[in-house]
């Protein structure tokens, strides 16, 4: 055995030494992930690129090969990854402070770019979450706090997406979506203070619109008053006799028919007042 040992020592140490340097030169890149081939920190290409129109197992990925030593390769996710932040305090345009929870879905679409300016994924979460805060503050602080409860919401959360995306793009990501997952009061004295405040504004509101309604009904009963009044001065000037008798009969009724049977009235019956009574 050990002749032969003698004899083929060398061929042996050269096939290991094949074996040991094929499995450097070899890299596996999984399904889920890109990879970029770099040398002497500059990327040279990529394997298994993001591509939509690609059918899932008929992409690039398996086996890739690099230059031991020379070349390393970085695996770079391609799947949607998530970027949350929390507990962030907003004030929005009606002075409300909300407790704000949003998160964001994005992708790495450009690896190569990804790999120059963040990295690894993150650094990226680690540089894009100050701007999420940052665009969500100024989208949410031009908006009440009763206008996210509207349909309203759908504009301002595609505006922060676009707002993120843009910057996400200089990292090689595409911002998919943006959601807010909570918008809240905060707790204790100012959730009860702001309670207060719309209560009071609704109270005011209430009231604004009953004034105005007891407003319009004096200008309808007004022009009501002056259309009746016109309809029966055209109606009693068609004949002044009758309506000189006919309100006389009125003052009458008012003046004799009176509850209160202890008063009395002393005229003298050549008294203007009682004309209608002593006839034609």
């Amino acid at each position: 055995m050990s002749r032969i040992w003698n004899d083929y020592k060398g061929a042996v140490i050269a096939v290991l030494a094949l074996i040991v340097i094929l499995l450097m030169s070899v890299v596996i890149v999984p399904e889920t992930h890109q990879a970029v081939v770099i040398r002497t920190g500059e990327p040279v290409r990529v394997a298994n690129n993001f591509d939509p129109d690609e059918r899932y197992g008929q992409t690039g990925s398996g086996m890739i090969l690099r230059i031991p030593i020379l070349e390393r390769v970085q695996l770079v996710d391609k799947r949607i990854l998530d970027l949350d932040m929390e507990g962030e305090t907003v004030l929005s345009n009606d002075q409300q402070r909300l407790e704000v929870n949003a998160y964001a879905r994005m992708r790495i679409f450009d690896p190569v770019l990804f790999v120059e300016a963040a990295g690894t994924e993150e650094q990226l979460r680690n540089q894009l979450e100050p701007i999420l805060t940052s665009v969500l503050r100024q989208e949410l602080g031009r908006r009440t706090f009763a206008s996210l409860l509207t349909p309203e919401r759908g504009n301002a959360m595609t505006n922060i997406r676009n707002a993120l995306d843009r910057q996400a793009r200089q990292y090689g990501a595409q911002v998919l979506d943006v959601r807010i997952k909570r918008a809240d009061l905060p707790q204790g004295t100012p959730l009860q203070a702001a309670f207060t405040r719309m209560q009071s504004d609704r109270q005011e509101e209430a009231e604004t619109i009953r004034a105005g309604g007891r407003r319009d009904a004096q200008i309808i009963r007004a022009e009501a008053d002056a259309e009746a009044a016109q309809i029966y001065a055209e109606a009693f000037n068609k004949d002044p006799e009758f309506y000189d008798f006919y309100r006389a009969m009125q003052s009458y009724r008012t003046t004799f028919m009176n509850d209160n049977a202890e008063s009395s009235v002393i005229l003298s019956p050549d008294n203007e007042y009682l004309r209608q009574f002593r006839g034609r």
